[in-house]
């Protein structure tokens, strides 16, 4: 059975233990043998980050540093091109080969908004969907948009080992710990001058702190 690659995007402004123990918990729930966080540079679906994307990737490596299943990729945070996720699943494909599983790590809340994304009808050929969502919530193919509901009931599978048998195409649910952490609210509670420990990593806060960002 080939090695198992999730695939880790966001704005990560900051990183903190929510988007850890998502990735934590994928590891274990879907069997990865390691997980590739990949730091956007210009999000085109939202306002700029607080934070430029040389922070953001540095504080992406402070916090995942210790955990040997997790790398970091670069390539999006050093771009100028706006970082669109089918664009960066192309790239991970020409790098690791047509047969390299890779699964892409969604929360439910993104999912369920897969409708707006750039070519998002062609994320599964090129990569397994895993949607994470917390224990009470797991997603409601009735309350999607109708070609949602249609790509979770063609795709959906239930068992995290058939992830290894092709390199892509599954839709795969799992649970992950309620945490009720949110970027939005770290940058608030670093602006009010309030501290942000035990919501991030120490590196992290120390990163931030020693360069003054989101003050």
């Amino acid at each position: 059975m080939p090695e198992v690659l999730g695939v880790f995007g966001g704005t990560f402004d900051p990183l903190h233990y929510g988007h850890l123990r998502l990735a934590e918990e994928a590891c274990a729930a879907l069997q990865l043998s390691r997980v590739i966080w990949v730091p956007s540079g210009r999000p085109p679906h939202r306002a700029a980050p607080a934070a430029s994307a040389a922070h953001r990737l540095q504080m992406v490596r402070l916090a995942t540093a210790a955990n040997t299943r997790f790398v970091v990729d670069p390539a999006e945070a050093q771009s100028d091109a706006p970082s669109y996720t089918v664009d960066t699943l192309e790239r991970l494909r020409r790098v690791h080969g047509k047969d390299q599983p890779l699964v892409l790590l969604l929360g439910a809340d993104a999912f369920a908004d897969l409708g707006s994304w750039h070519r998002w009808r062609e994320l599964t050929s090129l990569a397994h969907l895993a949607v994470a969502s917390r224990p009470q919530h797991a997603i409601d193919p009735e309350r999607l948009p109708a070609a949602l509901a249609a790509l979770w009931r063609a795709h959906r599978h239930g068992e995290a080992q058939a992830l290894g048998r092709s390199p892509a195409g599954l839709v795969i649910p799992f649970t992950i710990t309620a945490l009720d952490i949110a970027a939005t609210q770290i940058r608030q509670s670093l602006e009010s001058g309030a501290s942000p420990r035990y919501l991030l990593p120490d590196p992290v806060v120390d990163y931030i702190r020693a360069h003054h960002l989101y003050t």
